[in-house]
């Protein structure tokens, strides 16, 4: 009896001793154990899982669509020569000879900035903003794979802060243009450019909201709103689609520290064509011109000029011996159509009218007391803006 005690007592030594080499070495070789009351064996690492596969219709990853668009994504530099100042009395012989010329005549190192744009055809024309290249002597240009040339301003539009540049450089890539119009909000976009100077970037996002307008940054708005990072060096870059499609122009942000805060603003695609393709035709944009001062039609305004309608456009101001003063619109008067389009606000207003061609004679429906009554106006044409100092 005392010999199988020994006996069991020197296998059990043997199995527990086995069971913790086999708990210290290899746990897994050990069953699990769990649910209530009950305890598992902790692994101390995590195991890698598949990812799992993406549900049909959806993307698992944009790198084909950033690969098919940011070829044709280039990096703007420019460079201004800046206004010499005239010191008092350098024209004076005794004041040159004691202060010299460098006083008179101090170096200063020329204005430089950057930007982002977008090819969009093989024969070398980009597109990108007005004010990444304006007033700019110079305009290099360099391209993802490296090269870099001289472009030329084929035409600018700083009413929709567009402008066309044309490269000679063989083998260009080119975007392909996507449909600003089936855009919804949700949609994923792509912000692809240059913020501040660091290199080609592309940001995430979706569409935020669309026709953005009375935001103050061109006279003809029609935003694309997106919160795919968009910084100083973007402007004139390319927001894509899913698909690599160009869908917009990155353009302005909205930003009180200079840095993204997730709201930011593009020129549609289809925008950007019209005015592209007449800038590359005749170097500028022709846009039709009744010659008046719109403005908003608020409660505030209808009250205190005692108005039956709160709709529509009033006439702030009309040019004397514009299209409309010919016509017979006078200040004060309301317009709610312009071609049979209701007219809710001045861009509304600005764009149907812009849309008109010059010489053109279109009916404009108007206000004045408690008559309504149409106007035969001719369309003229939108004089150039002023380039400021």
């Amino acid at each position: 009896m005392r010999r199988l005690w020994l006996i069991f007592a020197q296998t059990t030594t043997v199995c527990l001793a086995i069971l913790f080499i086999v708990a210290t070495l290899r746990p897994e070789w050990l069953p699990r154990r769990g649910g209530p009351g009950g305890s598992a064996i902790i692994v101390p690492f995590f195991e890698a899982q598949p990812a799992p596969a993406p549900a049909p219709g959806t993307v698992a990853s944009y790198a084909s669509a950033t690969h098919k668009a940011a070829p044709a994504v280039v990096n703007i530099f420019t460079s201004k020569e800046p206004q010499q100042p005239t010191r008092p009395g350098a024209d004076d012989p005794l004041f040159r000879r004691f202060f010299g010329d460098e006083f008179n005549n101090p170096r200063q190192q020329p204005i430089s900035s950057l930007g982002s744009g977008v090819i969009v055809s093989p024969e070398g024309y980009i597109l990108t903003n007005n004010h990444v290249i304006e007033a700019a002597d110079e305009i290099e240009v360099a391209l993802a794979d490296g090269r870099k040339g001289t472009a030329t301003l084929v035409g600018a539009d700083p009413d929709t802060d567009l402008a066309v540049l044309k490269l000679n450089m063989p083998t260009l890539p080119a975007v392909t243009f996507g449909r600003a119009e089936d855009l919804q909000v949700g949609d994923v976009v792509l912000a692809i450019g240059n913020p501040f100077g660091v290199g080609q970037t592309t940001t995430m996002g979706i569409v935020s909201a669309l026709g953005r307008t009375h935001l103050g940054i061109n006279t003809f708005e029609n935003f694309i709103q997106t919160d795919a990072a968009i910084n100083p060096g973007n402007s004139g870059g390319a927001l894509i689609d899913a698909n690599g499609n160009l869908v917009g122009i990155n353009t302005a942000i909205y930003s009180r520290s200079g840095g993204s805060l997730g709201i930011g603003f593009a020129i549609p695609v289809s925008t950007a064509r019209q005015v592209m393709e007449q800038l590359i035709t005749s170097g500028t944009v022709v846009r039709g011109y009744i010659g008046v001062e719109p403005q908003d039609l608020t409660p505030e305004l209808a009250d205190a000029f005692k108005l039956s309608r709160r709709d529509g456009v009033i006439i702030a101001g009309v040019v004397r011996g514009g299209p409309a003063a010919k016509a017979g619109i006078r200040t004060g008067d309301i317009v709610i159509s312009v071609a049979d389009k209701p007219i809710s606000d001045t861009t509304t207003m600005l764009n149907a009218i812009a849309q008109l061609p010059p010489g053109e004679k279109v009916v404009i429906k108007l206000v004045r007391g408690r008559n309504e009554f149409d106007a035969v106006v001719t369309v003229g044409t939108r004089p150039r803006p002023r380039r400021e100092p």
